[in-house]
């Protein structure tokens, strides 16, 4: 039970010497690209630089001792800090709250969720959110992250927090134009895209692609401190390129956040909707992971790991945090072995907190917009469209859904009209199940679909198939479906419901069969049932319904078939159609 609860203690009894240098050539690479992002996701999220350090110090901690992915890289991510600003920023708006305070407070609510959440053991929940709705979300996220950074990639002042407020303030403010923090920006972009192209050609001089692949990977802080010392010999703060500006040098001080009752009432919802994405985000990364070494999540633990990565966040004056997707591959690609490379990575980003501070002032804002643009590249994939118009058109209407409501609305009311529609598409394909007319294939005692398989069927019985579960929202067009057949059906005597694919039969559609079994006894027919599971039946043996069942109950089809048809010759019989 302790190493449930504390996944350290597996992970530490084997620790050795060749783990330690795996562990710790993997922090180093993280530490490396840690730097950049930290920085450029706090000013995503509209805080100060520093909080963006600080919140890889503890949280990584926290996380790994007691999280359950042994590579998962836990810190500020660009769809997070995107919701933070949104959501911060409506609520300063609203209430007048400090923004820093709003901040700090958003990543404690989201750290006690998850916490609560964990001990509740909810895990589960997340698979009430669809993969279609998250990677139309993340998609759509993106392109809002993107557009949001052109403006400083340009040196003009425009903002908004959805597709259209963007393109209007883009244009609006274009031809005001800076032109050196624009020739900073390109440069800066254009370094970050041409250290992915030297992979193949380093490559291809004989170099390992591993560890080139790694050092391309950590190129931004590269990036970083070049741009930044361009900047301060050109002095460029004088020609008005903005400034990071002063970074206090130094590690986070702890402190509990401020409690503001009507502030946290007003940040709960979007709290709730943070915990949700970013855990999501982070099992869907952690899991992928794991799968490649035979390891395994626990999504229990998860929860408890996040949510402590998120409260120490607060209590360090961070912002909120989850698994990165680059981060976390880059942290597996380098090696990693167990958490303790997370353990070292905190440590490195401490030091850069304490002695690199003072060396970012000169760093242009679009440094880190051309940072954050590379890095939410990769994050927009309209693949997923593609794929689901082929395979499922209701999953296609959700991630379109997602993606277009939230470009013109903005991050949350996408999300959650994503989660609504995915939900009514879901009760609207289960309430018209497939419904067939099955007969059985000669020579065997399998039933299958009339229009799709030469079958037998017998005078006076109709056999017929039900692929879904019974319930409110289907039961009426079950019932509507067994009428249509018997009344097209002359001589008809046996109705055979079979039931493989029922799992459960809730009251409604309880009602729905006891209705359906006394009109059909009136009109002389007898209603059957066949292959009914055992959960089922044990419900079903709570009603009076098998009492009242003017059939019988088989166990399979083909014993329901061979004694309802009796004496009477089996024969061919013209395919009825399938509903």
């Amino acid at each position: 039970m302790m190493g449930a609860r504390l996944p350290c203690l597996d992970w530490c009894r084997n620790y050795d010497r060749v783990t330690l240098a795996r562990d710790l050539v993997a922090a180093a690479i993280v530490t490396v690209m840690l730097i950049p992002q930290s920085l450029a996701y706090a000013l995503l999220a509209g805080v100060p630089a520093q909080m963006g350090l600080y919140a890889t110090i503890l949280p990584l901690v926290a996380y790994a001792l007691l999280g359950s992915s042994r590579t998962l890289s836990v810190g500020p991510v660009a769809i997070i800090s995107l919701m933070t600003a949104t959501a911060v920023g409506e609520v300063v708006a609203t209430t007048g709250a400090d923004y820093v305070t709003a901040t700090i407070a958003l990543a404690m609510l989201s750290g006690l969720i998850l916490l609560l959440m964990g001990a509740l053991r909810l895990g589960f929940l997340v698979n009430f959110l669809s993969h279609a709705v998250v990677a139309g979300f993340i998609t759509a996220s993106a392109i809002i992250i993107a557009l949001g950074q052109l403006p400083a990639l340009l040196g003009v002042d425009a903002g908004g927090g959805n597709l259209l407020d963007l393109s209007s303030g883009l244009l609006a403010t274009a031809p005001a134009t800076h032109p050196l923090t624009l020739v900073l920006g390109l440069l800066a972009l254009g370094l970050l895209l041409l250290s992915r192209r030297w992979v193949p050609r380093l490559v291809s001089l004989g170099l390992p692609k591993t560890p080139v692949q790694l050092l391309c990977k950590a190129s931004p802080v590269l990036v970083v401190f070049v741009t930044a010392a361009l900047a301060r010999w050109l002095t460029v703060e004088q020609a008005g390129v903005a400034l990071v500006g002063e970074i206090p040098g130094g590690l986070p001080t702890l402190a509990l956040p401020t409690v503001l009752p009507e502030l946290w009432r007003e940040l709960f919802d979007s709290a709730l909707l943070i915990a949700i994405i970013g855990y999501v985000e982070s099992v869907s990364v952690g899991k992928t992971l794991a799968a490649k070494r035979r390891q395994r999540i626990d999504p229990n633990q998860e929860l408890i790991g996040l949510g402590a990565a998120n409260v120490t966040s607060a209590l360090s004056g961070g912002i909120p945090v989850s698994g990165g997707f680059s981060r976390s591959v880059v942290n597996f690609d380098a090696g990693a072995a167990t958490p303790a490379a997370s353990l070292f990575a905190a440590a490195g980003m401490a030091l850069a907190a304490l002695y690199l501070a003072p060396y970012l002032y000169h760093l242009p804002r679009a440094t880190l917009a051309a940072v954050i643009l590379v890095a939410v590249f990769q994050l927009i994939d309209f693949s997923h469209l593609r794929r689901a118009w082929r395979y499922s058109r209701g999953d296609f209407m959700a991630i379109a859904t997602t993606i277009l409501l939230t470009l013109l609305l903005g991050v949350e009311v996408g999300v959650m009209c994503g989660v609504v529609a995915s939900l009514l598409l879901h009760l609207y394909e289960t309430s018209r199940p497939h419904v067939a007319v099955v007969g059985e294939v000669p020579g065997t005692e399998h039933f299958r679909n009339v229009e799709r398989h030469q079958v037998i069927t017998h005078p006076g019985i109709i056999s017929l198939r039900v692929d879904e579960s019974l319930y409110f929202a289907n039961a009426a067009y079950i019932e509507d479906a067994i009428y249509s057949l018997v009344s097209r059906t002359p001589r008809l005597r046996h109705v055979v419901l079979m039931c493989p694919a029922v799992n459960a039969i809730d009251l409604s559609a309880l009602e729905v069969l006891e209705s359906v079994n006394d009109r059909l006894a009136e009109a002389g027919v007898k209603l059957h049932l066949s292959e009914v599971k055992g959960p089922v039946m044990d419900c079903l043996r709570k009603s009076d319904f098998l009492l009242r069942l003017s059939g019988e109950v088989f166990l399979s089809q083909h014993q329901a078939v061979a004694r309802l048809s009796g004496a009477q010759p089996a024969q061919p019989q013209a395919l009825l159609s399938a509903l």
